[in-house]
């Protein structure tokens, strides 16, 4: 076996022989760039009380890793597609894995910040790169259970990440969790050195700066009036952001369409079957990450279990990833992208759904269906929708095709986190106040209302109290369990109707079996004779 894959996929004569060894190192850079985000959610406690971070702060060190993560993919995905993929693959891999060590290392809540902005940077050139090396790698006939084999590693990473975190943190600091990025990062890019051949885009032509920055200034305003309005308040940054990313959209949509090669082709939304996969994707992923956010607080805070403890009742969501994965490799050729679009989505919002019954003496049982439905419907739907999105592209776009993908995903994620994750703390506040004030001095009235796990430690120093100290707190306690389980059915119901409505509409615009495919055969030609000539 040759030491390095130095072959490059476009002037192979027959598929890459060694294509599965080389889904495998895609799946394992796949794997760190979800779990950067599953695994800070159960290092969030340790994390918070030893950097005494406030609620805006723990909201930046979350986010510091979605906003240049969801700003940069596309044009990354292009530079990839124009220069190298595989380069790209082992570049992103390199800078995630220096964040992951800075990370590590610092104690000063603005230096992880600045770890899980280079992280960031690194997922969204690593992101784009693993679709676009899939689909240059595999021929079609393969490509759906590739890509099938890529959507679960997604689901398999929401549990892995909180699994080992929570492992780590049985012994050691929260620091302890960015470190588990590293061996993977280096055993992806032996791999991809080893596995995965060189690949690139043929007579691309120059790259649209010029819609590239656009597409950065639009989608990253965006993301950032997503996060920063709902949870802190629709201020004068939030409002600029806003108009900034809406003035900057349409700029990028003017642009693309005078653009004789652009960025991203923006007639392709007028296309029913890309349209409506990258809805699909967007809705999916809002409800599926906002549930599993609160949810997996609740496990923590409510129910009382460790970081470990959390991770492993995440488990099923995986197995359930995997179960919709097999159901939809073998369904989807039967009965089309549509049925299994919708049907997944579909029981993905009855999982929501399923969440408003949540009271306060709620075990784990009762998160587990909506958990399990939650995965059965990623392994279900997000596998076609995403075939369906990267079809839509030619050869010389598959990077762009990627990061318009991982957009919609990491959008849709961060839209999820950030309003229901508002809505979750504005209920909370309304109904502890409801039940505590006057109870409480202001200050630590203030400090319970802010978050589930402020409560708590208001709790803990009214313990403290000799004079009937302990029967306080616990009435407290009780306060804030009540309010946190009230505000999860009530941003769950929100959630529901959300994810409802995306469901109609992705089931509107999608088109029937028959018509998507009058589609396909208009449109899948080209981008095949692209194929064929490249190889």
């Amino acid at each position: 076996m040759p030491l390095l894959a130095n072959t490059p996929v476009e002037k192979m004569t027959r598929p890459y022989s060694r294509r599965w060894w080389a889904l495998l190192v895609l799946c394992l850079s796949l794997l760190i760039v979800v779990m950067a985000n599953t695994s800070l959610i159960v290092a969030a406690p340790d994390m918070t009380k030893d950097l005494s971070l406030s609620s805006s702060d723990l909201q930046w060190v979350i986010d510091g890793y979605t906003v240049p993560y969801a700003a940069l993919m596309l044009v990354l995905g292009a530079i990839g597609d124009k220069y190298s993929r595989r380069g790209a693959l082992v570049t992103g891999l390199v800078i995630f894995a220096g964040g992951s060590v800075m990370g590590s290392l610092v104690d000063e809540t603005a230096l992880v910040i600045a770890a899980r902005a280079i992280m960031g940077v690194g997922a969204a050139v690593v992101m784009p790169a693993t679709l676009s090396l899939l689909v240059a790698i595999f021929p079609r006939s393969e490509r759906a259970k590739a890509i099938t084999a890529w959507t679960a590693t997604s689901g398999l990473a929401i549990a892995v990440g909180p699994l080992v975190a929570g492992w780590l943190l049985e012994d050691h600091a929260w620091g302890s969790t960015f470190l588990i990025n590293v061996p993977i990062a280096v055993a992806a890019v032996i791999g991809a050195l080893v596995l995965v051949p060189p690949s690139r885009a043929q007579g691309m032509g120059r790259i649209d700066y010029v819609g590239g920055l656009l597409s950065i200034v639009s989608v990253g305003s965006l993301v950032y009036a997503t996060i920063e309005g709902p949870h802190f308040g629709w201020g004068t940054g939030p409002v600029i952001a806003a108009v900034v990313a809406g003035v900057g959209l349409l700029a990028f949509v003017a642009w693309e369409l005078r653009h004789p090669h652009p960025m991203l082709d923006v007639r392709k939304f007028a296309q029913r079957p890309f349209s409506g996969s990258m809805l699909a994707v967007l809705f999916f992923f809002f409800g599926t990450f906002g549930a599993i956010y609160y949810a997996t607080q609740y496990l923590q805070f409510v129910l009382g279990h460790g970081a470990l403890e959390t991770g492993v009742r995440l488990l099923p969501l995986a197995g359930a990833v995997f179960a919709g994965a097999a159901v939809t490799g073998w369904l989807t050729p039967k009965l089309g992208v549509k049925a299994m679009v919708v049907t997944g989505m579909a029981i993905g919002t009855a999982g929501v759904f399923l969440l408003t019954r949540i009271q306060s003496d709620s075990t784990y049982t009762d998160f587990l269906a909506p958990l399990l439905m939650l995965g059965f419907a990623i392994g279900l739907s997000v596998s076609p929708a995403t075939d369906t999105i990267m079809g839509s592209f030619p050869e010389s776009e598959l990077g762009v095709g990627g990061g318009a993908n991982d957009t919609a995903l990491e959008l849709g994620g961060a839209l999820g986190i950030a309003i229901l994750g508002s809505l979750l703390g504005t209920a909370y506040r309304d109904k502890l106040t409801d039940l505590v004030a006057g109870n409480l001095p202001p200050a630590a009235l203030e400090t319970a209302k802010d978050s589930v796990g402020g409560g708590l430690a208001v709790a803990q120093e009214v313990a403290k109290n000799p004079a009937g100290g302990a029967q306080q707190a616990q009435g407290l306690i009780d306060a804030v369990h009540e309010s946190f389980a009230h505000s999860v059915a009530q941003t769950s119901l929100v959630g529901g109707i959300i994810m409802a409505a995306g469901t109609m509409i992705v089931l509107a615009v999608l088109p029937g079996r028959g018509r998507a495919g009058k589609s396909a055969r208009r449109e899948t030609p080209e981008a095949e004779r692209e194929r064929v000539s490249a190889s």
